[in-house]
C-alpha cells in the first residue's frame, strides 16, 4: 500500500492515474471487476433510496394536507404543476433530454457502446420525483435503473473499462436497483439478465450476486424490513386450480397486448406534437382529468395493490366518482376493471405530458387488478362449484402481465415468489408467465423496453451471432479509395484517370451534378478494350457500366442487412449510399475482419 499514498493536494487527474498505476500492479481485472460490482451496488440502493424518499416526501405534503383538508380538485392540477416542475428542470438545470430509464439504458448498451453520459447520473433523481409526487402515473423502477446504469457506465470510463465490462457492470447496476427496491436479490440478478441479455457465465455471475447483495444491504441498513408488497401466502396452490390459472394467463396475455398497443399508439401521438409546452398541456390536462375522477390512477399505485393483496378492494374503491355502491360485487368488478383500462392510458399520457418514470409500477398495477377481476368472476358467477384465493390471483396476475409486457417471465416467477416469502406459489406462477409469455410473444415480438429498438434492428439479444451484428460500426467498414468515373468519360480518360492511378479493381460511376450512384465498372469489363487506343474516343462509361448487384443504404440497411446482401449477391466488393448520394464501398474482407474483432470484444 506504500507506493499508492498520494498528497491529497495533488490534482484529480494525477490521482487517478496513481491510482489505475497502483490497480495495475495489485489487483488483477477479474478482482477490479468484483469491488466495482459492489460499488456499484452499493451507488444503485442510495439512488433508490434518494428517489424513493424525494417522491414520497412530495407525496406526503401534497396528498396529506392540500388534498386531504382543502379540496380533490388538486388532483387535477398536481399533475400539470409537476409536469411543468420537471420540463423547467430538464430545461435549465439538466439542460438534456431525460429519456425513459430501461429504454435509454437499452439503447446506451446497442448503440453507444455501454457509454452514457454524466447528466444521467442525476437527471432522473431530480425529474422523476416531480413527476411521480406529483401525480403522474408511473414507477420509479426505470429511473432508478438508469441513474444506477449511468453512475456505473461512468466509473468504468473512469478507470478505462473495456465495453464488455462496462455492460456487465450496467446490469449490475439494474440487478441493484430492482434487488434495493423489491428486496428480491435473487429476482433482480433474473431481470438484469433477461431484460439487458447478459450472458449467464461464471465471469457474470459473481459480479451479479456481490452488485445484488451490496444493494440489499444498502436498503436493510436505510429502510430496515419495510417492502413494497407486505404478503405473506396463506392459501396454497391446489392441483384443482390449474384450468383457473390457465385463464388467468390468457386474460394476462390479452391485457398485455392491449397495454403495449396502448403505449405505442400515445407514443406517436405524442410524437406528432411537435412543441413540448403543447405535449405538456395536452397531457397534463388530460392526465388531471383521469385523476380527478378516478383518484387510484395517482402515483405508483402499490398502496391500491397492498389494499387487494390484503382483500380490501373497498378501500381502493371508495372515492369513486360515480358514487356506487361497493357492497355489490359487481359493481366492485367493474370499478376494478375500469382501473385496469385506464392505468395504461394515464401512464401513456404521464410520458406524453414529458414526465419522466417507469412502466414496472404500471404493469404491477394492472397485473394484481385484473387477477383480483377474474378471481372475482370466477368466484360471483355462480359456474363453478369451488372458490378460488383472491389473493393469489392478485399476485399471479402481476406475474401473469410482466411475463406479458416486459417480456420476462423468470423476473416474474421469481419476483412474486420472493416478496411473498415462499415458493408455495410456484406452479401456477410458471403455468400464468408462461402461457401469458408465449401469448404475447406470439403477436407483439418486442416488450415495451425495447420496442423502437427492436424495430430497428439495434437492439441486443441473447442470439450472440445478432449482437455482435449490432454492436459493429457501419461507419468504420466504409472504404474511401475508390476513383470515381463520370457517365461521359470516354476510354481514353478512364484508363488515364482511373485504372492507371487505381489499386481497385472496382470503379463507381457517379453523376457529376447530385453524386448519384449510377452503376460500376469493373476492370473485367475495361480489360478487353482498354489496350486498343482506335477506341478510346468511341467508347464511353455508360457503353460498359453495369447495375451493382446489391447497393448498401446507411439509412436503411442494418448490419443484419448488409450481412444478408453480401449472402445474397455473392460480390465481394458493395457500393454504399446515403441520402442517394455515393459514399464509399464495403468490402466482405473487411466486413468479415470487424465482425471477428467485435466477436472477440464480445465473448471475452
Amino acid at each position: 500500500m506504500q507506493d499508492f499514498l498520494v498528497d491529497l493536494n495533488m490534482p484529480k487527474q494525477t490521482i487517478l492515474k496513481q491510482l489505475l498505476i497502483w490497480r495495475a500492479k495489485h489487483i488483477s481485472h477479474r478482482q477490479f471487476v468484483y469491488v466495482l460490482s459492489i460499488v456499484v451496488g452499493f451507488t444503485s440502493g442510495l439512488g433508490a433510496l434518494v428517489l424513493k424518499n424525494l417522491t414520497h416526501f412530495i407525496q406526503h405534503l401534497l396528498e396529506g394536507n392540500l388534498i386531504k383538508y382543502y379540496h380533490h380538485a388538486f388532483y387535477f392540477l398536481f399533475p400539470i404543476i409537476g409536469f411543468a416542475l420537471a420540463y423547467l428542470v430538464i430545461k435549465y438545470i439538466i439542460r438534456n433530454k431525460v429519456s425513459h430509464g430501461i429504454p435509454s439504458t437499452l439503447f446506451a448498451i446497442s448503440k453507444r457502446k455501454g457509454i452514457m453520459k454524466q447528466y444521467q447520473m442525476f437527471g432522473s433523481i431530480l425529474a422523476a420525483p416531480l413527476t411521480v409526487g406529483f401525480g403522474g402515473s408511473v414507477g420509479l423502477e426505470g429511473p432508478t435503473v438508469a441513474t444506477g446504469a449511468a453512475i456505473s457506465s461512468n466509473i468504468s470510463r473512469m478507470f478505462h473499462m473495456n465495453q464488455t465490462t462496462r455492460n456487465l457492470l450496467i446490469g449490475c447496476a439494474a440487478a441493484g436497483a430492482m434487488s434495493s427496491i423489491f428486496k428480491a436479490p435473487i429476482a433482480a440478478i433474473i431481470f438484469a439478465i433477461e431484460v439487458f441479455s447478459l450472458d449467464l457465465t461464471i465471469a457474470s455471475m459473481l459480479p451479479l450476486l456481490l452488485a445484488s447483495l451490496s444493494a440489499i444491504l444498502t436498503s436493510y441498513f436505510f429502510f430496515g424490513d419495510d417492502i413494497l408488497l407486505p404478503f405473506k401466502i396463506e392459501d396454497k396452490f391446489v392441483i384443482g386450480d390449474a384450468p383457473f390459472y390457465i385463464i388467468l394467463g390468457i386474460a394476462a396475455a390479452i391485457t398485455s397486448l392491449y397495454f403495449t398497443q396502448v403505449y405505442d399508439k400515445f407514443h406517436k401521438f405524442f410524437d406528432k406534437i411537435g412543441s413540448p409546452i403543447k405535449r405538456l398541456i395536452v397531457g397534463g390536462i388530460l392526465l388531471g382529468v383521469l385523476i380527478y375522477f378516478i383518484p387510484p390512477l395517482y402515483g405508483e399505485g402499490f398502496d391500491v395493490i397492498n389494499n387487494l393483496i390484503a382483500g380490501n378492494p373497498e378501500k381502493a374503491l371508495e372515492n369513486n366518482f360515480l358514487q356506487m355502491d361497493l357492497n355489490n360485487i359487481w359493481i366492485v368488478i367493474f370499478l376494478l376493471a375500469g382501473l385496469v383500462f385506464f392505468k395504461i392510458i394515464a401512464s401513456a399520457l404521464t410520458f406524453g405530458a414529458g414526465g419522466v418514470g417507469g412502466i414496472f409500477a404500471p404493469t404491477l398495477f394492472m397485473g394484481s387488478i385484473m387477477g383480483n377481476c377474474i378471481a372475482k368472476i370466477i368466484n360471483n358467477c355462480g359456474l363453478f362449484g369451488s372458490s378460488i384465493s383472491e389473493s393469489n390471483f392478485t399476485l399471479v396476475g402481476m406475474a401473469g402481465l410482466m411475463a406479458g409486457v416486459l417480456h420476462a417471465p423468470l423476473t416474474a416467477i421469481f419476483l412474486i415468489a420472493e416478496v411473498t416469502g415462499g415458493y408455495e406459489l410456484f406452479i401456477p406462477l410458471m403455468l400464468t408467465a408462461t402461457i401469458s409469455f408465449s401469448l404475447t410473444k406470439y403477436f407483439s415480438p418486442h416488450s415495451v423496453y425495447n420496442m423502437e429498438l427492436g424495430r430497428k434492428g439495434e437492439l441486443i439479444t441473447h442470439d450472440k451471432d445478432h449482437a455482435v451484428l449490432t454492436l459493429m460500426d457501419i461507419d468504420k467498414v466504409i472504404e474511401n479509395n475508390f476513383i470515381t468515373i463520370t457517365p461521359k468519360m470516354n476510354l481514353g480518360q478512364m484508363v488515364h484517370e482511373a485504372v492507371v492511378k487505381s489499386n481497385r479493381n472496382i470503379f463507381p460511376v457517379v453523376n457529376e451534378k447530385n453524386n448519384a450512384l449510377m452503376g460500376i465498372i469493373l476492370l473485367d469489363d475495361l480489360r478487353p478494350v482498354m489496350f486498343d487506343q482506335s477506341l478510346y474516343n468511341d467508347i464511353v462509361a455508360t457503353d460498359v457500366m453495369q447495375p451493382a448487384p446489391e447497393i448498401i443504404d446507411l439509412e436503411k440497411d442494418k448490419m443484419t442487412d448488409i450481412m444478408q446482401k453480401f449472402q445474397d449477391s455473392s460480390a465481394w466488393n458493395l457500393p454504399v449510399i446515403k441520402n442517394g448520394e455515393y459514399v464509399g464501398f464495403i468490402s466482405k474482407s473487411k466486413l468479415l475482419t470487424a465482425y471477428r474483432r467485435q466477436l472477440i470484444n464480445f465473448t471475452k
